[in-house]
């Protein structure tokens, strides 16, 4: 039995194990403010915009069952508004780190030309003379 707690210790104090655990909490909080700027904030003002559409209402019956494709629509415009806002933040997030700038080209390597490039630029260059 020790040896299976010194095992599990030892895995659960791995660097990796603990970088994923501070992770998914700093995500689940990310998440709750993504949630409360996208419920609170653009989601009304894009209700304005929009003159107050919203789709959860639409349904069609088949006999007893209701099928809401109004709600899936809806879940599917929310995906869309929160995906868009977390690209936004994130974005902006590396501009303010410097993430943002655009990846240094890497000098070409130098290709070493064949011995008939060499010859036929020295004719060149005598030519010139």
């Amino acid at each position: 039995m020790k040896g299976f707690m010194d095992e599990f210790k030892a895995f659960a104090m791995k660097g990796n194990v603990v970088d994923l655990a501070v992770a998914v909490v700093i995500g689940a909080a990310f998440g709750k403010i993504v949630s409360s700027l996208v419920d609170n904030i653009i989601t009304p003002i894009i209700g304005v915009i929009a003159g107050g559409v919203d789709f959860s209402g639409l349904s069609y019956t088949i006999g007893d069952a209701q099928i809401t494709y109004g709600v899936f629509i809806q879940s599917i415009i929310d995906f869309l508004i929160v995906a868009l806002v977390i690209f936004v933040v994130v974005k902006g997030i590396n501009r303010v780190q410097g993430g943002d700038k655009k990846e240094e080209e890497a000098p070409a390597e130098k290709i070493e030309p064949s011995d008939e490039v060499k010859l036929l630029t020295e004719i060149r260059d005598s030519l010139k003379r």
